[in-house]
């Protein structure tokens, strides 16, 4: 190929990455074109990386990896990942930080110099490894990593072509990049029912609907003494241990957490899915459950217990607040019970309160305690326990 055909076909690809490519609403489709045009090229292309830095407290980064004769997939990085040897004297680190390409070619690699991903690609049959920077509009940098398995690697008409469609590249990740990062960030202070709903345009003061779910609230036992009791950052690991065990089983089950209320959490486990009631309230079963387990695993300086008390029923799931400040949460008599009876629990020593809806519907041996008075529900509520004397705290 002559200098004219290299640039008539770096023209070529720029041209649909930035009209097409940029309006595929999936990434992996993206990346697939973008890798099918540079083979079709002539390009000696293997397996291609694209990384892309989310603004997430929980992940670090999501992205697309493409190999030759394999179905192109995403993948998502924990933000753990960033204090490992798996970044530091990576490759994406280099070019991320100092906004310049990385070349190395995999046939004579040190033992000991070499970061560990050029041994992995090599010992996979890679012959040559460019990582070059993707410059986003907010000043943001990203990675994507090219690996041949050709004999002679990458010549310099190859690079050269990556180099010219960088930028383009970056045009067309960029709308891509910035809706998942916005996704992330809602799922991670709002929960995925929430963030799907606003996502889907609920965003108006007063935008609700009315949903079924089984409630579950919980609240950490003796998290007053412990408050005066432990330090600062001692407190601290505690509470995330605690928020970290209940999330993990109720997000593992189909629900969403809504909210994180002092060392109290407000879940629902919304009924549209198969099984119904039934299946709804056994998720929350088995996430209280779940989470006493995740929690007694290990020896910890700090021991915790949580109060936890569940109801099935009707909410009203949407937006209140002011004009320009607005919250996404439930509402309803239902949600009033479930936390009235966290206060009956708490009386009663009982690790865990049922309402009769929810311990008509589960299957489990439940026994009920009697009726109770509880403010601001107009007749006291029959209640349930698993069988068994009262824990003390």
């Amino acid at each position: 190929m002559t200098e004219a055909d290299h640039r008539e076909s770096a023209a070529e690809i720029a041209g649909w990455l930035i009209a097409d490519g940029r309006l595929l609403p999936d990434p992996v489709g993206l990346i697939e074109g973008f890798c099918e045009r540079l083979t079709q090229r002539g390009v000696p292309l293997w397996r291609l990386r694209a990384g892309q830095r989310l603004a997430n407290p929980l992940a670090a980064a999501w992205g697309v990896i493409w190999t030759r004769g394999a179905i192109a997939h995403e993948y998502l990085v924990a933000r753990t990942t960033l204090s490992t040897d798996a970044f530091h004297g990576s490759p994406f680190q280099f070019v991320v930080e100092r906004r310049a390409s990385f070349r190395r070619r995999l046939l004579d690699l040190d033992a000991e110099g070499d970061h560990q991903v050029l041994h992995e690609m090599a010992a996979a049959g890679g012959t040559d490894y460019l990582a070059v920077p993707l410059e986003y509009g907010d000043g943001s940098v990203q990675g994507l990593s090219l690996v041949s398995d050709g004999e002679a690697g990458f010549a310099d008409w190859h690079l050269e072509l990556i180099e010219r469609l960088r930028q383009p590249l970056a045009a067309a990740m960029e709308p891509t990049a910035m809706r998942r990062s916005s996704a992330s960030l809602l799922r991670a202070f709002l929960g995925d029912g929430p963030a799907d709903a606003v996502l889907a345009g609920a965003i108006r003061r007063g935008d609700r609907r009315h949903i079924e779910a089984a409630i579950l609230f919980t609240d950490l036992r003796g998290f007053t003494t412990m408050s005066e009791r432990l330090g600062e950052a001692e407190l601290f690991t505690a509470l995330d241990r605690y928020f970290e065990a209940v999330v993990e089983a109720v997000r593992g089950r189909g629900g969403d957490v809504l909210k994180f209320l002092g060392d109290g959490i407000l879940a629902i486990f919304p009924i549209d899915a198969p099984g119904g009631r039934t299946a709804a309230c056994r998720a929350g079963l088995e996430a209280v459950d779940h989470a006493r387990r995740a929690l007694a695993k290990g020896a910890h300086v700090t021991p915790l217990a949580f109060i936890a008390t569940l109801h099935v029923g009707q909410v009203v799931y949407g937006n209140i607040g002011s004009p320009d400040r607005l919250d996404f949460t439930v509402l309803g008599p239902a949600v009033n019970l479930v936390s009235r009876l966290e206060g009956l629990a708490k009386d009663l020593d009982r690790p865990l309160l049922c309402s009769a809806e929810f311990a008509g519907v589960v299957d489990a041996p439940l026994v009920s305690l009697g009726r109770f008075p509880l403010k601001g529900v107009a007749e006291p509520p029959e209640v349930f326990a698993p069988p068994g004397a009262p824990e003390r705290s």
